[in-house]
């Protein structure tokens, strides 16, 4: 006796739906959307970034705690792939004319952000960029811990504490670092009230300050669509 066909061996083929597929991004800090109705491509910046206005990341060294804008509290420590850096004397802040470190970084809300050392911080970060320039590496090329470190002097028979900042590092995921180096390269980093264009810079990465006349049209984009000038 034939095998029994099943019901559907008989039935009309049915042409498969058409799949639509996400094509890569132009840019690796960009992620791309596709539209099932129409097809059409989207791409979306990671990140988010109003142009000279990261978020303000401040280091307490009397207290060795980290915080955002004075605020909202980080802990000790942090843990970054640097975005940009300089490392310049000027006087800004109204705190007279000192040697500073400014790293750039995204947090992991995806926000570009600020944060700025003087003094005995700065020099530990130079220690910790000179073994990485002798490996042919760079501070974007590695994850940067940066922790709080207390210290004790004493003046006038009286002890005092205070902290300050100590830097290491791990390997950076090489996409991370891809994504973020391509996104130094396509805006401006930099940081408005810190920049006076009088500074004595002694090295710098992916710090760029755009022209006069170039400020306000980037502002203005950034304020009109965040996400895309992220």
């Amino acid at each position: 006796m034939a095998t029994p066909k099943t019901a559907a061996a008989g039935a009309a083929e049915v042409a498969p739906a058409a799949i639509l597929t996400t094509p890569p991004p132009s840019r690796a800090y960009l992620t791309t959307t596709v539209d099932e109705a129409s097809g059409e491509v989207t791409e979306t910046s990671r990140f988010r970034y109003l142009a000279g206005h990261p978020r303000q990341i401040r280091f307490d060294a009397k207290a060795g705690q980290f915080n955002i804008g004075g605020v909202t509290p980080l802990g000790n420590s942090l843990e970054f792939v640097p975005l940009a850096w300089r490392i310049f004397s000027d006087n800004i802040l109204n705190m007279g004319r000192k040697t500073w470190a400014e790293l750039f970084f995204v947090d992991a809300k995806g926000a570009v952000c600020a944060v700025l050392f003087h003094g005995y911080s700065v020099e530990n970060l130079y220690r910790l960029i000179e073994p990485l320039f002798y490996d042919d590496l760079t501070l974007a090329d590695v994850k940067v811990k940066i922790s709080a470190e207390k210290k004790q002097t004493i003046k006038d028979e009286k002890t005092a504490t205070y902290y300050i900042a100590q830097f290491s590092y791990t390997p950076a995921d090489p996409a991370e670092v891809q994504a973020l180096r391509e996104f130094a390269e396509d805006f401006p980093i930099w940081r408005e009230e810190t920049y006076t264009g009088l500074a004595e810079i002694k090295t710098s990465a992916g710090y760029t300050v755009p022209q006069a006349e170039d400020q306000p049209a980037l502002l203005e984009a950034a304020e009109a669509t965040p996400a895309a000038a992220a």
